[in-house]
């Protein structure tokens, strides 16, 4: 997300802090270099013109030249003016008083409205909300068969009237979310190739009929300043409350995502960043520009984390730790755990430092199926008890998984690096036993001290 972008701002960032006394002529390179890297990842020329103008008007103050760390300042304007520039704080849908509350997507055809609005509606079940998908959509061909596919698969049920009126079927639907409890009616519209008149017409004679709490505009982020057009398009005939922008985990540039709100004024409401179902996030500036910035966003990654947090779980996993009981299932669990936050690439990004370090590393993620075949080959007594893996019984288990003997090793060997890595953590404060170095002087004579050696590089199934 935004690689272009946040190399280029990075860079030359770097060039700032590495530099004990700043000059007006310094704040004046870096903010050109920064002018350049906005432009060239395709942010609209009259926000970037304002946005520095901000950035120099803060920057060149006494304050901040004659400050002991003054390039740590600079970067922080920054950093605060991008977030300004994507609308300060996150923008929450607005839910009524009186149910239901009526969202209407719309966009042109091949944004993601559909994927999205069942993105949406699995979001605000998982919130305690009732919702309901409408097929508004009786022109594409399918769109109606896709709704109803994607409301099964997460259990939310699709109200459709096939090819009657659009604007019938959305009034009717919200007789039907009344009657069934539904207090939340997202309405999929058709949308076209390009704008036109028709498609707003009918838009228009929707939002009139259902009057709906929140209109939002599903745009490609990939698609940079047209998509920030098209929105501007939508805005002038709707009136739109938000947009939400699909693709956001493919665009190196970013573009879109720092344009939207200076030009329309609509905030970013959520962010589209996969292909799967429940790919879907709020969209938070301050995180996004930390990531721009490459300051990792921690408090996402936490979030991720909790949602795939089972407590009963981790309390059983903390009690082996204690005990250092940790069999091939304990570790198998904790991949497939580790999995389901997403790919591990988008996860690693999020730790301040990491995303830089991985530039150029590929993670081959199939290594998960892989380490969990091999698991699944075991027998029951050699999961719990793998020091009895030798040479005969290794052939078997990478024949019956599919892989190699060397597989077989290589997935034994992170598991003995993970209990080691355990067994250290176990004697540290909180773990329920005295740190080492807690009271004698680490190796480097400090008191309480680690030695570097003391921790062992953490361990991953993956070919890098």
């Amino acid at each position: 997300m935004f690689e272009g972008l946040s190399e280029k701002l990075q860079a030359t960032f770097k060039r700032l802090r590495g530099k004990g006394k700043l000059t007006e002529a310094d704040v004046a390179e870096a903010l050109r270099e920064v002018r350049i890297a906005l432009l060239e990842a395709d942010v609209n020329f009259k926000v970037v013109k304002d946005l520095i103008a901000k950035i120099k008007e803060r920057a060149i103050g006494q304050d901040v030249l004659e400050s002991l760390t003054p390039g740590q300042h600079v970067i922080k304007i920054v950093h605060e003016e991008i977030i300004s520039l994507m609308g300060g704080s996150e923008s929450k849908i607005a839910i009524s008083s009186k149910p239901p509350t009526v969202i209407m997507l719309v966009g042109l055809q091949g944004a993601g409205k559909t994927t999205h609005g069942a993105k949406l509606a699995n979001m605000l079940k998982k919130q305690g909300k009732h919702p309901l998908l409408v097929a508004c959509d009786i022109y594409r061909p399918a769109a109606i068969k896709q709704l109803e596919v994607l409301g099964e698969q997460i259990n939310v049920p699709v109200f459709q009237m096939g090819q009657e009126s659009p604007v019938r079927i959305a009034g009717e639907s919200l007789a039907y979310a009344r009657k069934n409890g539904n207090d939340v009616v997202i309405l999929d519209t058709a949308g076209r190739l390009h704008i036109n008149e028709e498609l707003m017409d009918e838009l228009s004679n929707i939002k009139s009929k259902v009057e709906p709490h929140e209109i939002l505009l599903v745009v490609d982020a990939m698609t940079g300043q047209d998509a920030v057009n098209a929105a501007e398009a939508f805005h002038n005939q709707l009136g739109l409350s938000g947009v939400i922008l699909s693709k956001l985990d493919g665009d190196t540039r970013g573009g879109a995502a720092l344009s939207v709100k200076a030009v329309t004024g609509c905030p970013i409401k959520y962010a589209g960043i996969g292909e799967k179902i429940d790919a879907l996030e709020v969209f938070y500036p301050e995180r996004i520009a930390s990531r721009i910035l490459g300051m990792g966003d921690v408090l996402t990654l936490i979030e991720k984390a909790q949602q795939n947090f089972d407590e009963k779980k981790a309390k059983e996993m903390e009690e082996k730790i204690r005990k250092q009981e940790l069999t091939l299932d304990d570790y198998l669990d904790q991949l497939q755990q580790l999995r389901s936050m997403g790919p591990l690439s988008s996860v690693l990004e999020m730790l301040p430092g990491i995303g830089k370090q991985l530039k150029g590393v590929n993670i081959d993620e199939k290594e998960f199926y892989k380490s969990e075949a091999i698991i699944f080959s075991m027998t029951l007594e050699e999961r719990r008890k793998p020091h009895l893996i030798k040479d005969s019984r290794k052939k078997r288990i990478a024949k019956g998984s599919g892989t190699t003997v060397v597989d077989v090793g290589r997935l034994l060997k992170q598991y003995e690096q993970t209990k080691k890595m355990m067994k250290q953590l176990s004697g540290m404060p909180g773990m329920g036993g005295a740190s080492k170095g807690g009271t004698k002087k680490g190796k480097k004579g400090k008191k309480g001290g680690h030695s570097k050696k003391a921790f062992p590089k953490l361990p991953f199934p993956f070919k890098t």
